[in-house]
């Protein structure tokens, strides 16, 4: 990037400014406390990312039986709407006060309360309660967490079971119609494509009974990436072609001695960058609702965590955007860290903002002699998507498909388009916004040749026009 002008940096716009947005980010486990939401609160807003996830917190809430103490969801709700964030929630997890198996369990992760009458007319209050209190702040409800996975406290001990997961879907989905009839049901939170546990899961009608079907994919892979949405897609189509999708959870860890999923790979605040900017824009051009990144924060793991165990459910992972430290009692403490991935997506949130429509755009890769690879421009291996805006501009954003894992990679290419309007480079990692050199820039013919620009493994953004306003 040496050889190009850097004339400005994208600014990055408030959760306030933004009025619509695909994309999100996780604000979950506040239902286990595991970290102070009053230190994450004005960082998340400034990310420019409109929806944000949290769980809702059976047990915290219900401790005693037939009471509901919501003044500590109240108190996130509110402080995240006032910021122009829009919360949706995730119903989750069980109760020790109604199954015992909760009790032993940190958070009570897992117990679906799907055993007695007695455990599923507890859910349906709870569900009913919750929903009601929240009309006009909180519209979309999800259906569990990790289903095929987390349905029971460990899934060796109860294996996951579609139609059961269905079934509960159904009640659920009625309890909340109750409650708000304009409310919108989530299922589904499918986490690794598992084909079987879909079908199960929507042979029990369930179908009929939500408006969205939520995915979790966590893969530093393009392909896999993209081709998970394409699985969700079909097989939601072959039950109800109307029912939405949105990506509920994607990420990758900033170190690599942490917990959770694909975590033992070797991972760096740079590598992590690089997958949240290549998800983030790719997930502009899918067919999803929108998209939530995991996570605001690293936090205590403690997927399998014993109560008064404290070592049990002392397993970090470090998923966030902002980074902390953790006390004694395995918390995150301390001031909450942008990380490099925080920057990459709120340059992204900043640019993509306010009504982007992706597009095929006339771009294609011309080879050309580079000096700088002592040799010919790059052409293979090659992502690449078009935007428009609503004001006429245009965008092309492209990286080379490399696996991040085991390798790093900068090199040239060179394109042709018939775009017009004079191009700017925007580096989406960091936000800076570069002027061309004219030996760089060969207009001929309505027809703009850009010769020898920067390819990197993670997106570059050519824009035409005031696309990054």
């Amino acid at each position: 990037m040496e050889r190009l002008i850097k004339i400005d940096s994208i600014r990055p716009k408030s959760a306030v400014e933004v009025k619509t947005s695909k994309l999100g980010i996780g604000f979950e486990k506040l239902d286990r406390a595991v970290f102070d939401p009053n230190k994450a609160y004005d960082k998340v807003a400034q990310l420019g990312v409109k929806w944000i996830r949290l769980q809702s917190g059976w047990a915290r809430t219900e401790k005693e039986k037939g009471i509901y103490d919501f003044a500590w969801l109240d108190d996130i709700v509110d402080n995240l709407i006032v910021r122009g964030l829009k919360p949706w929630m995730c119903l989750a997890y069980g109760n020790g006060i109604y199954t015992a198996e909760a009790n032993k369990i940190f958070g009570a992760v897992g117990c679906p309360p799907i055993e007695t009458e007695r455990e599923r007319c507890a859910w349906d209050r709870y569900v009913f309660a919750l929903t009601q209190r929240y009309i006009g702040r909180v519209e979309h409800f999800e259906v569990w967490n990790e289903p095929n996975w987390f349905w029971s406290h460990i899934a060796h001990e109860h294996q996951p079971n579609g139609t059961e997961y269905g079934e509960f879907v159904i009640r659920t989905s009625k309890a909340v119609k109750r409650a708000n009839p304009n409310a919108k049901v989530i299922g589904g939170v499918e986490s690794v494509g598992d084909i079987a546990f879909i079908n199960k899961a929507f042979q029990t009608g369930m179908g009929d009974y939500i408006d969205y079907f939520s995915y979790h994919i966590y893969t530093p892979i393009d392909k896999k990436y993209t081709d998970r949405q394409k699985l969700i897609r079909g097989m939601v189509n072959m039950y109800n072609p109307a029912i939405q999708i949105i990506q509920g959870e994607t990420g990758a860890p900033s170190r690599s001695d942490g917990n959770g999923e694909i975590s033992d790979g070797a991972w760096t605040p740079e590598k992590q960058a690089k997958v949240f900017a290549r998800h983030a824009v790719t997930d502009m051009t899918m067919p999803v609702a929108f998209s939530s990144y995991f996570s605001c924060m690293d936090m205590v793991e403690a997927l399998s965590g014993n109560v008064n165990d404290k070592k049990s459910y002392q397993d970090y992972g470090y998923f966030g955007v902002l980074g902390a430290v953790f006390d004694e009692n395995g918390f995150a403490s301390g001031t909450y860290t942008p990380k490099p991935s925080y920057k990459a997506l709120q340059t992204i949130a900043s640019v993509f903002a306010n009504g982007v429509e992706a597009m095929q755009l006339p771009v294609k890769v011309k080879p050309l002699e580079s000096k700088r690879n002592i040799g010919m421009d790059i052409s293979d291996n090659v992502m690449s998507f078009g935007f428009k805006k609503p004001n006429g501009s245009y965008g092309f954003a492209y990286w080379y498909e490399n696996n991040v894992m085991v390798s790093t990679f900068s090199a040239t290419i060179s394109f042709e388009t018939g775009i017009p309007g004079e191009p700017n480079l925007v580096d989406l990692l960091d936000g800076s916004v570069y002027k061309l050199p004219d030996n760089m820039v060969i207009y001929k013919d309505g027809v703009t040749v850009l010769k020898n620009i920067p390819i990197n493994d993670y997106p570059l953004l050519l824009t035409f026009g005031e696309f990054a306003d």
